[in-house]
C-alpha cells in the first residue's frame, strides 16, 4: 500500500532563526506591523510503500531522524495519509 507523509521541520524555539527575523522585520516595512515572531522551516512531502500505517510511520520516523532533521537544531512533526 502507498502512503503520503507530510513532514514539517522547524528550528527549535530557543534558537535564533535569521530568516524568520528578516521576514518579521520586513512585515513592518510593508505595512503589516501586527505580524511578528515569524519562524521559517521546511515542508517535506514523500511517498512510502508499506504494508500498514504503523510501518509507514516507522519509516518516516527513521528518515526524519537519519536525514531530514538535525535534531540538535530542529524538531519535526508529520502526518501520514493513504496515497
Amino acid at each position: 500500500m502507498k502512503f503520503r507523509a507530510e513532514i514539517d521541520v522547524m528550528p527549535h524555539d530557543a534558537l535564533l532563526d535569521p530568516q524568520g527575523k528578516a521576514v518579521s522585520n520586513t512585515m513592518k516595512s510593508i505595512g503589516l506591523p501586527e505580524i511578528e515572531g515569524v519562524r521559517i522551516g521546511r515542508h517535506v512531502k514523500l511517498f512510502i510503500e508499506a504494508s500498514t500505517t504503523d510501518e509507514a510511520t516507522l519509516k518516516v520516523e527513521d528518515a526524519c531522524k537519519k536525514l531530514l532533521c538535525n535534531q540538535i537544531m530542529e524538531s519535526y512533526s508529520f502526518e501520514i495519509h493513504p496515497a
